[in-house]
């Protein structure tokens, strides 16, 4: 598998491939053997969807391109910011492996900040999870977006 700043590297490339008018948040998911399967960015705008999550979305293809139906298991998921409560709950449903993540989110995080929706012992899965990864260059890309819409 590559290092975790590399699997970072390739989420801050989706996500500066974003639309204009979307958050920029990407996620890319990676097979057992480290070959990308999926990546997506933000497209809630685009597709007039509140679950289009970069997460969401690259989840769905990835779980496509194996044709394991819904399992991702042994794949890993790296994505430019901590995940919602959404997809926090959908990457351990999908039976992820490892969440490498960027920068922290403090409002709405469910990997450490607000919730810990993986590490919840009730559940069945739980991934292994770096976060922090890149984590300057992946907020400084979201306070720049803000910036803008300001």
């Amino acid at each position: 598998m590559k290092p975790d700043q590399e699997l970072i590297r390739l989420a801050l490339q989706a996500a500066r491939a974003a639309p204009v008018d979307e958050v920029p948040i990407g996620a890319v998911v990676f097979a057992p053997d480290g070959s990308e399967l999926a990546r997506a960015a933000n497209a809630r705008e685009a597709l007039g969807d509140p679950t289009a999550h970069a997460e969401i979305l690259a989840m769905r293809e990835a779980a496509a391109r194996l044709g394991d139906g819904w399992r991702l298991e042994g794949c890993t998921l790296a994505v430019t910011v901590e995940p919602c409560t959404m997809c926090a709950g959908a990457l351990v449903l999908a039976r992820i492996g490892l969440l490498v993540f960027g920068a922290w989110e403090p409002k709405t995080g469910a990997v450490g900040s607000l919730w810990d929706v993986v590490r919840d012992r009730r559940l069945v899965h739980r991934p292994q999870v770096r976060g922090g990864v890149l984590e300057q260059e992946c907020a400084g890309l979201l306070e720049e977006f803000f910036a803008r819409r300001r």
